[in-house]
């Protein structure tokens, strides 16, 4: 498939996969401020391929940050950085939570470049066709 045959919205959704897995493997926190920006700025005007997967990267992400929020509450729920729960609560975290949810991205990024949409298992929201 050439560049001129994509879907409408392709790129932007490809933007929005690549964000989120910058979110969490390279840039947490600037990459998150960048994907909410692009949301802000184009939830309403992109075509429906691109406003999928940004809607499933923005929920994806908050679940994301949801989860290590509630990991580091576990670890000063179990006696605070010090102890060794921690390491517990953390490979616990890493292991399945936080490699599932860039799995899932690598599947999000896949289908953008596929030119189709996608909806996170579990957390997300089917999108309207």
């Amino acid at each position: 498939m050439s560049p001129s045959d994509n879907e409408p919205g392709q790129s932007l959704a490809i933007t929005a996969e690549v964000l989120y897995l910058a979110n969490l493997l390279l840039l947490p926190g600037i990459a998150f401020l960048a994907l909410l920006a692009l949301w802000a700025r184009r939830r309403h005007d992109s075509p429906l391929l691109a406003r999928c997967h940004l809607l499933q990267t923005v929920a994806a992400s908050l679940w994301a940050g949801g989860l290590l929020i509630v990991a580091n509450a576990a670890i000063i729920l179990l006696g605070g950085y010090q102890q060794p729960s921690t390491w517990v609560v953390v490979i616990l975290y890493f292991t399945m939570f936080h490699s599932t949810f860039v799995l899932l991205g690598v599947l999000g990024l896949a289908k953008a470049m596929a030119g189709k949409s996608y909806v996170f298992p579990l957390i997300g929201r089917r999108c309207d066709d």
